[in-house]
């Protein structure tokens, strides 16, 4: 092997060049985003678990265990085939929760900073020696092919190198849960390529060295036959053990877990890659054999690193090329994702817990230059690992002890997705049990080079004839498991971890309490946490927490602010780590426990019910659709329906509620029953108070005016098992009042009006008799003060008449005659001649009046009734003129009437008697120049003729002046006969 270092160095660099052109590429947007985002990128971004193991290390494998090999890539395989109850609902609790790191997850799940610190510990311990592997294949390939330099200082010029592609292209965001779809791509690049290096490495094995499939039997037959014969097969144990082994590193490794659950694209990415990514190692494993046997049939073995038998196929450079350019994308890659995982949960669960992030106004620079400085530290504390456990070991011993180590969380991972009465005191206690007797067996014995030091149980001496790795994995994981499960039987579990069990669950559905928060609202909310990050850095979190829940900061519902507070601890969970953030979210964003009775979230738990349908079924899937059913009944019921729970939080605001209101239920929901908008807030709150459950016809000033509800109030009584609260109906009664109004009125006009007969006739005929006698003194005497005194008497007799023709008019009602029809009335005539007769009169000659009227359209009705109208209406505004202003009569029309409107200058009508005007004897004239029957006997004209009546009093914008409006409806002709107006006739 004779290639130069720089031929090496130029080859290596122009493959590294070729990764900085697609960063590029992808950050220029050169590359579309759906092609980035397609699940086939996602496919070979995860082929970063096929590290320098599947290219050197499994080389290794095969020529020791044969077949063995395979376990590596069928272990993973079967983790992804079991994505739908295994790897999905992590990612559902990843993004839900910001979780994105193993540390993250189970310091969230068992409610503990000490848990993830503890997890991340071990993490650094078991991957330090796959770092290890992939800096000892780099240096020992490079050293292979050039016989220049020292190794080491190969390696650790190799590892500046993906330590600078790290940072560019890995550490430019300050959270750790934002997608880089330039590391994506790269990752992706690097998979291909490395699949196609292996390919052509193995059809060079196929065709190159064998003249095919044919050939290659023949030799395997004959003289490779002592080959296979000198392999030691895997026993069934062993076999199994590999695949267990491989199943936990393709999900709890660090880079494994971050590409699956943090750059993950979506569910249906995650399943397809169930069958894909197999497909992908498949592919991956099947050169292994070829290259095996084509370097053993080329005899070049002495002396040579099994691992490294692909340098042995050819004495051609492309060959060798082709080998170095497979090792230096696996490690390269596993490299760059090893060092932005595992800084991440050093950031995390190390840094920031000895040194908390307190109010610093460059917070998210030093974020992100602290993970800078640990991408750099992770790889270059794998570079001094593997200085420190010098040359000597081989590539399987690396890549074993490392996978052990992660499998000791894989008893606790599932406790998280199926087991809810786990606590953290069993998880830990089984977790360094497990990683004791790991180190002890494997991680220590690579430092010392000392033989392993396995400690074998009474009634398992067998396992000390077996291999180390083996024997220490067995008794360290059942160890790890016997710990979990008693010391977890026989402790307690906090009320903490039991509520993250419910989160964490698989089949569990989140139920957060219902408590109040300290803070009022979204402002609050930045003043509390910049004591802690500062004020610029509280500012854009509440900022970008509102904006994901488009919520306003002025919103002050405890519903809306618990969500905002989940959100916000989230966020800064992806930013800081999920301890850091429960503890700076309970420390400034607490709940106020002031003895109110703690319930469960039902409007939460709601929508949690509804995101989770789909994954119901059975018996569960039957009775959410109960639930809905139920649900939609209420919402949907015609008559508004609230309810709230047993602090007064609002519940429920129906459909019907929210279009009566003019409030939408989405605003509304989770608020406080004193925080609803008014009159709502006074409404409610008199029926929650009051010992009566209904209350009658309330008048409550709404949007579309005055309107009358009657409320109707059910107590639900709670307990230890069913929530409490109330639910109120509230039914619109307005037309039914308005009706019993009319009623009442009308009773009361006829009442009156027949009184007002009675009366008149009572007092005609005397009337008329004095009246003549008045009159007949004119002519039986000459006396002047007898003439003078019969003139009074004549004058105070046509007053008393006009008086009674009043009480005849009123008790008639301006009906019209039976049998006649309506004609058509020209409003403009009837106004002049009502005009006409007001001017007449000898008062009020110093009003002007402004005749503004329509002849067209004319309208149905009766002239001469039509006229009383006028006059009465003119007659009062003169009335309530002051001198010199004016009167001003106009029409308007509209599809189907004409309204008529009388507008006065005067000084309006007082509110008190507004209401009452059409009543009998009600005036605002002073006593003894008003009956109080004129507006009466309009409203009764009115009424005959189909129209309305309505007052403005005083003018809007204006302290004074009166309009009287009067619609009434258009006349139609009929198709044969045709109605001249009245002014014709």
């Amino acid at each position: 092997m004779t290639t130069s270092l720089g031929g090496l160095f130029l080859l290596g660099g122009g493959y590294l060049g070729l990764l900085f052109c697609c960063a590029m590429a992808v950050e220029r947007g050169w590359i579309p985003a759906r092609l980035l985002r397609h699940p086939l990128v996602y496919t070979l971004a995860l082929g970063v678990y096929a590290s320098a193991w599947a290219t050197y290390g499994s080389m290794e494998l095969v020529s020791q265990v044969g077949y063995g090999y395979l376990t590596y890539y069928l272990g993973v395989a079967g983790a992804f085939l079991l994505a739908p109850v295994l790897l999905l609902p992590i990612q559902r609790m990843a993004r839900t929760y910001q979780l994105y790191s193993l540390a993250d997850l189970f310091a969230f799940r068992f409610r503990s900073r000490w848990v993830g610190t503890l997890v991340t510990l071990v993490s650094i311990a078991a991957i330090l020696p796959l770092l290890a592997l992939q800096v000892q294949s780099m240096g020992d390939s490079i050293y292979l092919l050039t016989g220049a330099g020292s190794p080491a200082l190969l390696a650790l010029a190799f590892c500046a190198l993906i330590a600078l592609i790290a940072i560019l292209f890995g550490a430019r965001h300050t959270r750790l849960q934002a997608r880089h779809d330039t590391l994506l791509g790269v990752i992706a690049l690097e998979s291909l390529v490395k699949l196609a290096a292996m390919l052509m490495l193995g059809g060079f094995a196929l065709f190159g060295i064998f003249d095919g499939s044919a050939d290659l039997q023949t030799w395997l037959d004959g003289p490779g036959l002592s080959h296979q014969i000198a392999v030691t097969p895997l026993d069934a144990g062993q076999w199994r053990t590999l695949l267990l082994l491989f199943f936990a590193a393709a999900f709890l490794t660090p880079h494994m877990f971050h590409m699956v659950f943090t750059e993950t694209l979506s569910s249906r990415s995650l399943l397809q890659a169930g069958w894909s990514l197999a497909l992908y190692m498949l592919l991956l494993a099947i050169p292994i054999p070829l290259i095996l046997w084509g370097a053993q049939y080329q005899g070049n073995l002495a002396g040579l690193n099994p691992a490294y038998l692909a340098f042995s196929l050819s004495n051609s450079s492309w060959i060798d090329g082709l080998a170095f350019i497979a090792g230096l994308a696996a490690a390269s890659g596993t490299l760059i994702i090893i060092s932005l995982a595992l800084s991440g949960m050093i950031l995390n669960h190390l840094v920031l817990l000895a040194r908390p992030p307190t109010q610093r106004p460059d917070l998210y620079r030093w974020l992100r230059w602290l993970r800078r400085a640990l991408v750099a530290a992770v790889i270059l504390g794998g570079w001094l690992f593997y200085r420190l456990i010098g040359f000597h070991h081989d590539l399987t011993a690396l890549g074993l002890t490392a996978f052990v180590g992660m499998a000791q969380c894989l008893p606790g991972l599932l406790a998280i997705l199926y087991w809810p009465g786990a606590n953290r005191k069993g998880m830990v206690s089984g977790l360094v049990v497990g990683i004791i007797i790991w180190l002890l067996g494997l991680w220590f014995p690579l430092l010392t080079g000392q033989p392993a030091q396995v400690l074998i149980p009474p009634g398992l001496e067998a396992l000390a004839d077996e291999p180390a790795w083996y024997a220490v994995t067995l008794v360290s994981l059942s160890a790890n498991i016997l710990v979990f499960i008693l010391v977890a039987l026989i402790s307690k579990t906090s009320e903490g971890e039991r509520a993250a069990a419910e989160a964490c669950s698989v089949d569990a559905v989140i139920r957060p309490k219902r408590l109040p928060l300290a803070a009022a609202d979204g402002e609050e909310f930045k003043r509390h946490l910049a004591v802690a990050l500062g004020e610029d850095v509280a500012e854009r979190e509440v900022s970008r927490a509102l904006v994901s829940l488009k919520q306003s900061s002025r919103d002050s519902r405890p519903y809306a602010l618990r969500r905002l507070r989940d959100r916000i601890q989230a966020n800064l969970s992806g930013l800081m780590g999920p301890a850091v953030a429960e503890d700076i979210v309970d420390r400034f964003l607490p709940y106020r426990r002031d003895g109110r009775v703690v319930t469960d979230d039902i409007h939460f738990v709601e929508s949690r019910l509804e995101a989770y349908r789909s994954r119901l079924t059975g018996m569960a899937r039957e009775l959410d659709g109960l639930r809905r059913h139920h649900r939609r009944t209420l919402t949907q019921l015609p008559i508004g329906l609230c309810a709230f729970g047993s602090d007064d939080e609002l519940l429920m605001w129906n459909q019907a509620l929210a279009i009566l209101s003019g409030i939408d239920g989405e605003s509304v929901v989770g608020a406080r029953r004193d925080c609803l908008p008014s009159p709502w807030n006074e409404l409610l709150g008199r029926i929650l108070d009051n010992q009566n459950s209904h209350l009658y016809k309330q008048p409550v000033e709404l949007d579309q005016g005055l309107r009358y509800l009657t409320l109707h109030k059910a107590e639900l009584k709670g307990d230890e098992e069913e929530r409490g609260g109330s639910v109120i109906l509230v039914e619109d009664h307005s037309e039914m009042k308005w009706l019993e109004d009319e009623l009442v009125h009308a009773a009361r006009l006829a009442s009156i009006g027949q009184l007002a007969a009675g009366v008149a006739h009572e007092i005609g005929n005397p009337i008329t008799g004095i009246s003549s006698l008045a009159q007949n003194l004119r002519y039986d005497t000459d006396d002047p003060v007898i003439l003078e005194s019969a003139e009074q008497i004549q004058t105070l007799t046509e007053r008393v008449s006009r008086i009674v023709s009043s009480l005849v008019g009123f008790a008639h009602g301006g009906r019209h005659v039976p049998g006649e029809p309506f004609a058509p009335v020209d409003l403009k005539r009837i106004t002049d001649e009502a005009l006409h007769l007001i001017h007449l009169a000898r008062s009020g000659q110093d009003i002007v009046y402004r005749n503004d009227c329509f002849s067209e359209p004319f309208v149905s009705g009766d002239a001469q009734r039509l006229s009383q109208v006028l006059v009465n209406l003119l007659s009062n505004a003169r009335d309530a003129s002051p001198p010199g202003s004016e009167i001003v009569i106009a029409t308007q029309a509209d599809p189907h009437g004409v309204t008529l409107s009388v507008t006065d200058q005067g000084r309006g009508i007082d509110a008190e008697i507004r209401d009452q005007l059409f009543e009998p004897f009600i005036t605002t004239k002073p006593l003894g120049e008003g009956t109080g029957l004129g507006l009466p006997l309009v409203y009764s004209i009115i009424v005959e003729h189909h129209g309305q009546i309505h007052i403005d009093s005083p003018l809007p914008g204006l302290e004074r002046g009166t309009r009287i409006s009067v619609w009434l409806p258009i006349h139609i002709e009929d198709s044969d006969s045709h109605h001249e107006p009245d002014s014709d006739r």
